[in-house]
């Protein structure tokens, strides 16, 4: 395979993971707490494969996705059980296989009496349990995350950050997962009756999937053009010989 065919098929592979990632975006516009996917574009050298002037071939190549952290816009919603964030941070809670944190604050009140998020999953609290709230009493959260109830606190919410945020990971669309320790997070504040928006910009993501929806053609008119230029190279072989 030619030099022409094997960058442009390269480069078409890329904007295939482009366009994944653009679209998981999209569909996960209206998704609270939600954080964007981007990527990271490298060259991949390749030593065993040698340009024209004798050099490693060098391929266009997605190195990594990275998620975008920016503060989505706060939407009020009006349940006393909605929250969110201002500033760094996630809500700790535990998952069914360890901790999970989530910028989602869709909160309610499960059967048993515990603070859960939408999937079912516990609220943590600064010490470590779990949130007993009365399903029937009205709940008040204050900007620290301590909760109050009937002139009473049932504990502190436990709001995380991490030191190096690139060793967090997406599980699901409003999960996260940490390879390092989580820390109490600073300068963040709690708000009630609120849930925090996507940041994903659908009219950017728009643009962004037409260019590259647009790139991928032209790189596949290159294959096209690579084949046959090969397929002329190999008939004026044969009327050579």
């Amino acid at each position: 395979m030619d030099a022409l065919t094997i960058a442009a098929a390269s480069g078409m592979r890329a904007r295939m993971e482009s366009l994944d990632m653009l679209a998981n975006n999209m569909a996960n516009a209206d998704t609270s707490g939600y954080k964007t996917d981007r990527e990271f574009y490298n060259l991949y050298v390749n030593p065993e494969a040698e340009a024209a002037e004798g050099s490693p071939a060098t391929l266009p190549v997605i190195e990594r996705p990275w998620t975008d952290f920016s503060q989505g816009s706060l939407r009020p919603t009006g349940s006393p059980l909605d929250l969110a964030l201002t500033g760094k941070g996630f809500f700790a809670v535990d998952g069914p296989s360890g901790s999970l944190y989530t910028r989602n604050g869709n909160f309610r009140v499960s059967p048993a009496g515990r603070l859960v998020t939408a999937e079912g999953y516990p609220v943590r609290a600064v010490d470590g349990t779990k949130l007993q709230v009365d399903p029937s009493g009205a709940v008040e959260v204050a900007a620290d995350g301590t909760v109050n109830q009937n002139g009473q606190t049932l504990g502190q919410i436990e709001v995380a950050d991490f030191s190096d945020q690139s060793s967090v990971t997406k599980q699901g669309a409003s999960y996260f997962r940490s390879a390092i320790a989580a820390q109490a997070a600073s300068g963040v504040e709690v708000t009630q009756g609120k849930l925090e928006s996507s940041n994903v910009g659908p009219a950017e993501s728009a643009v962004r999937l037409v260019s590259v929806m647009r790139q991928f053609e032209m790189l596949q008119k290159a294959v096209t053009l690579g084949g046959q230029m090969n397929q002329s190279a190999v008939e004026i072989a044969r009327v050579a010989s």
